[in-house]
C-alpha cells in the first residue's frame, strides 16, 4: 500500500490497538478534566481543550497508520 492509499483508508483495530486507543483517550480525559477544573474560562483554556483533542487523534491515528 503506497503512503497517500495507506493515510486514506480505514484501519479496523487489531491485537491491542482498541486498548491502546482507550488508554490514551483516558488519559486525554483526565487532562482536560484537569485543564476545565484548574483553568478559568478563556479563549486559552479553549485553545488547549482543542489542541488536546488534537493530541489524542494524532497519537491514536499514528497507531492506527503505522502499525
Amino acid at each position: 500500500m503506497d503512503d497517500l492509499e495507506n493515510r486514506f483508508s480505514y484501519h479496523p483495530p487489531k491485537d491491542d490497538q482498541a486498548a491502546r486507543y482507550q488508554n490514551i483517550r483516558a488519559g486525554g480525559l483526565w487532562l482536560a478534566s484537569m485543564i476545565n477544573e484548574l483553568c478559568p474560562d478563556s479563549q486559552e483554556k479553549s485553545l488547549a481543550m482543542t489542541k488536546l483533542r488534537e493530541v489524542v487523534m494524532w497519537a491514536n491515528a499514528s497507531i492506527a497508520v503505522n502499525e
